[in-house]
């Protein structure tokens, strides 16, 4: 148990320099990555510079130790910044911090009742929405950095009307440098692509262009920002002032590592801790909802098939932001592009974490400084390069083939999460799907046939094409009376109808009930044990079913014979069953069976239709 919950005791005894080296250059390329994004990550909070920096270290060197995927890089991502800007709005960076611990409570909580589960009740189609919606919300807010404009950000619909109100004072020195940034950013991200070897076949000189060609490519972010960076520094010392915004002054230093803010300060007046979570609302079950889910998608990602432990994850997870409260950190979790960058530079356990967190602190204590001078439009044209290739829309043609009622999810959540917020989106997204499933478990497909069987006897076929509960009690009720007024026997194949709940049993024998006062025989056909568990205790000595084609044929004969008197087919089918389960060694007959070959009549009807057996 202690090996499953803590991993790095199983791979830390077979460490060697190597492997070192490779999570050496993994921790390293993933560092240069982080350092710009972090930046930009926290004025997407709403958030001073520093506080993107707080959040990228710690949880490098939780997710060493506790962390069961080897790519997996925690630290901020835009979907966090965006979900933290929404509660850092109006107030002040202490509700970023302690959101980020109770993210970390709910985590434990999750974790110990096992309730990762939760994250399923998300579909695929309410998830992209919600991505989706969050990557237009993002680029909305970053137009104002990447345009040089000043205004307070809000929801989607306020951003843009506040764009549209502002957008005649573009500094165009700012707009000319972010749509630079952008175009080249685009290309360097494809760089990568545009010399493509076979490493076995290639040469040395080759194999060295490729690497080059890479590194640039992923070091992309990091390139831009310092040049971007060096342009403004030598533009200022030129002219006097750079013609662009700049970020200003970083705070200098590691945080210290005290508790989380339990009470703030906030226009003159103190804020108690009550007040603080009633202000954080459902923000405090979502963000972390939200944070392991993409998490655990993550891990699957690059788990290469292998099983992945959502509850070690939850507990990594949880653990990274309940550390990261006591050092100023905003709520954070796994980020899929800087996963890919770890993966990609060839990283072979979760050490590379701890190189790119001593990178972190190294930036924090010595490079800080230097962080004035870089533009807000690149760090702005940093993020939206970041989240432009989140919008999912090539899913929607497959998903329009495949099924159409999940576009309506998914066009629900984009919707809502647009006009409102993530948090509304996500739970308005989640209750259409759930909806949906009622509606179609209230009217679940069933096939009515009209068949024949060997001995020339007609029946009714119903056949549900899976289980059906409660919701769909009544559908299937009105669908069996209504194949009934044929007057024919009716057949129940329960071949995919595996499980059920008590109401749905009481329904089943209610219509048993009815059928037998309709003198109209009832036969259930295939029924699996899990099925005959619930409905023989409800339905009692009325059920009348059978595992065996040629049972079932017997006993719709029996019907014809005995002219359709249901008493005597339940009393006849009964010692049938005990006859065959006796002669194929099941059982012994029932104590209240009456003793065989008792009357003429009762004799020659089991005889004639017991041949077989």
């Amino acid at each position: 148990m202690v090996r499953n919950r803590v991993p790095i005791l199983n791979w830390l005894p077979k460490y060697n320099t190597d492997i070192a080296v490779a999570d050496l250059i993994a921790g390293v390329t993933v560092g240069l990555t982080v350092m710009p994004q972090a930046l930009a990550y926290a004025a997407l909070a709403g958030l001073p510079p520093q506080y993107g920096l707080y959040s990228s270290f710690i949880g490098c060197f939780v997710y060493t130790i506790f962390g069961s995927c080897k790519d997996i890089t925690i630290g901020p991502t835009a979907l966090m910044s965006l979900m933290t800007n929404q509660q850092v709005v109006g107030r002040n960076s202490d509700y970023a911090i302690l959101l980020c611990f109770l993210t970390g409570v709910v985590l434990i909580v999750m974790s110990c009742m096992r309730l990762g589960v939760l994250v399923e009740f998300i579909s695929q189609p309410v998830t992209v929405g919600f991505t989706t919606a969050t990557s237009v919300i993002i680029v909305a807010s970053q137009l104002k950095g990447l345009l040089g404009l000043s205004y307070e950000s809000g929801n989607f619909l306020w951003t843009l009307q506040q764009f549209a109100n502002n957008v005649h004072k573009t500094r165009w020195p700012d707009a000319v440098l972010g749509f630079s940034c952008i175009a080249i950013l685009l290309f360097l991200r494809k760089v990568k692509d545009l010399y493509v070897i076979d490493k076995l076949k290639s040469s040395k000189n080759e194999r060295v262009i490729a690497k080059s060609l890479w590194l640039l490519s992923t070091s992309r972010n990091a390139l831009m920002v310092i040049f971007c960076s060096v342009l403004a520094y030598v533009l200022e010392n030129n002219h006097g002032s750079a013609p662009f915004k700049i970020t200003g002054n970083v705070r200098s230093g590691i945080p210290p590592f005290q508790l989380p803010p339990f009470s703030t300060v906030l226009e003159n007046r103190t804020v108690s801790f009550g007040e603080m979570v009633s202000d954080l609302g459902s923000s405090i079950i979502l963000v972390p909802v939200i944070a392991v889910l993409g998490n655990v998608a993550i891990a699957k990602a690059f788990a290469g098939g292998e099983p992945v432990d959502a509850t070690q994850e939850l507990l990594t997870l949880a653990g990274c932001n309940l550390f990261g409260s006591f050092v100023s950190s905003m709520p954070v979790t796994g980020s899929f592009s800087r996963s890919a960058v770890n993966h990609a530079s060839g990283v072979k356990t979760t050490m590379g974490g701890v190189f790119t967190g001593v990178l972190l602190l190294l930036a924090l204590g010595v490079l800080t400084p230097y962080f004035y001078y870089i533009p807000k439009a690149s760090l702005a044209a940093v993020i939206i390069c970041a989240v432009i290739f989140m919008i999912e829309y090539e899913v929607v043609k497959p998903m329009w083939r495949a099924s159409k009622r999940d576009i309506l999810p998914m066009l629900v959540t984009f919707v809502v999460c647009l006009i409102s917020s993530v948090e509304v989106g996500i739970l308005v997204g989640v209750g259409v799907n759930i909806a949906l499933l009622l509606i179609y478990s209230a009217r679940p497909k069933i096939v009515t046939s009209h068949l024949q069987c060997d001995g020339g006897v007609e029946y009714i076929s119903i056949k549900p094409n899976a289980s059906v509960y409660f919701p769909g009690m009544e559908y299937l009720r009105s669908t069996v009376i209504t194949a009934g007024k044929s007057k024919l026997p009716i057949v129940f194949d329960c071949t995919l109808f595996e499980n059920t709940d008590f109401t749905t049993a009481k329904g089943i024998s209610s219509l048993i009930n009815d059928f037998k006062k309709r003198h109209q025989p009832l036969f259930f056909y295939n029924v699996q044990p899990s099925l005959a568990a619930v409905l023989e205790p409800i339905c009692s000595k009325n059920f009348m079913y059978y595992s065996v084609m040629d049972d079932l044929v017997q006993a719709l004969n029996v019907v014809v014979k005995s002219g359709g008197d249901v008493d005597e087919v339940l009393h006849v089918t009964t010692e049938m069953r005990d006859v065959s389960l006796y002669h194929r060694g099941h059982a012994e007959p029932s104590e209240n069976s009456e003793p065989l070959l008792v009357g003429q009549k009762r004799a020659a009807i089991v005889s004639s239709t017991l041949t077989s057996t």
